[in-house]
């Protein structure tokens, strides 16, 4: 059996990689999401925001969640930034 040589791939160079351009904006905040958001502007805790608009925590946490997704973010202080900067938290 004749012995094959296998051609050397070129080695491709993890720094020169580049993420793929994100095409798709964010999506906008539901006007529940927006009340919320503007809970936790006013500094209330999960909980508290949970009592005033007569919903389980779990459910304020889940909104806070699909926020920060929709935002690209992964903590409170990045999503309260992001809002302020796209237009969604107007600061009086």
């Amino acid at each position: 059996m004749p012995k094959t040589t296998k051609k050397p791939r070129p080695q491709k160079s993890l720094a020169n990689l580049e993420p793929p351009a994100r095409t798709k904006r964010p999506e906008s905040l539901t006007s529940r999401e927006q009340e919320i958001l503007e809970l936790i502007w006013a500094g209330f805790k999960n909980k508290e925001i949970g009592q005033r608009l007569k919903i389980s925590v779990k459910t304020v946490e889940a909104h806070r969640a699909n926020m920060m997704k929709k935002m690209r973010v992964s903590n409170t202080a990045q999503l309260l930034k992001m809002a302020i900067q796209g237009g969604a938290l107007k600061i009086r």
